[in-house]
């Protein structure tokens, strides 16, 4: 049996407000912060905003690159490394955190959760 979950989708910003090869941070229903991120040919990525070892929301503003060609996040606190496609750390295994399902749609980026 396949449990198929219907997304709320959020119109969070355009897509000019994301700059290229960086991140904004954005606050859906019930005070839920993600981080968006724009990579190269406009692909888009959202992940929580919390990084999960200092509980700061932080990670939008994080350091944006490539890790064996994984699309990453580095945390700006403590430096940890979040594969953007999945949200696992790439220096920690057992820590991770979570995606939320992107599409744009007439320049405008939203932004999808349960």
């Amino acid at each position: 049996m396949t449990l198929s979950l219907e997304l709320t989708w959020t119109a969070v910003c355009a897509v000019e407000d994301v700059p290229m090869g960086a991140g904004v941070a954005a606050l859906l229903a019930g005070d839920v912060q993600v981080a968006i991120f724009r990579l190269p040919g406009d692909e888009f990525h959202a992940l929580s905003n919390m990084d999960p070892f200092s509980g700061a929301a932080v990670l939008a503003r994080g350091i944006v690159g490539d890790a064996a060609g994984a699309p990453m996040v580095t945390s700006p606190v403590y430096k940890q490394r979040f594969d953007l496609r999945t949200g696992a750390c790439l220096d920690d295994e057992e820590v991770s955190v979570r995606t939320f399902a992107v599409r744009v749609t007439s320049g405008v980026v939203h932004v999808g959760s349960p």
